[in-house]
């Protein structure tokens, strides 16, 4: 009789992310204040049996109080040591009322220019450029 040395299977332990560069009328960028990375785009964690695009959505929502509209799919930063796939959007504000969370401190509309200098967190502020750069779009960015 032959015994089975089988591992016991696991699965992978990957997360996915959803953020999303909201663009208003007037060409501002919104923007978010967590209480741990500071100003940042809306974004995160994608819910088991959830859209990327249905995740930006909802991420937005909660963070900020605006409903959106997806425009497009940007591209992908991959934090390979950390197993975590962020993928990043385009979109544009459809309604809601700017709302602070427990995830976010302040919300707001910014300029551009603004808002690159506001964002200061590891590479947000590269997604945010990438994101506004139709040429390098998409894109996939390791780390």
């Amino acid at each position: 009789m032959i015994k089975s040395t089988q591992q016991q299977w696991s699965p992978p332990k990957h997360i996915v992310s959803a953020a999303t560069i909201v663009i208003n009328e007037q060409g501002e960028i919104l923007l978010i204040k967590g209480p741990k990375r500071g100003w940042e785009m809306p974004g995160g964690q994608v819910e088991e049996g959830e859209s990327l695009k249905d995740a930006a959505v909802r991420e937005a929502k909660e963070e900020s109080g605006i409903d959106i509209e997806v425009i497009k799919f940007c591209g992908i930063f991959q934090n390979v040591n950390r197993s975590i796939c962020n993928t990043l959007f385009l979109a544009k504000p459809v309604g809601g009322e700017l709302t602070t969370s427990p995830e976010s401190l302040e919300v707001g509309y910014f300029s551009i220019e603004k808002a690159l200098e506001m964002v200061t967190h590891k590479n947000f502020r590269e997604r945010i450029e990438k994101c506004l750069d139709e040429s390098s779009q998409p894109f996939y960015v390791e780390f």
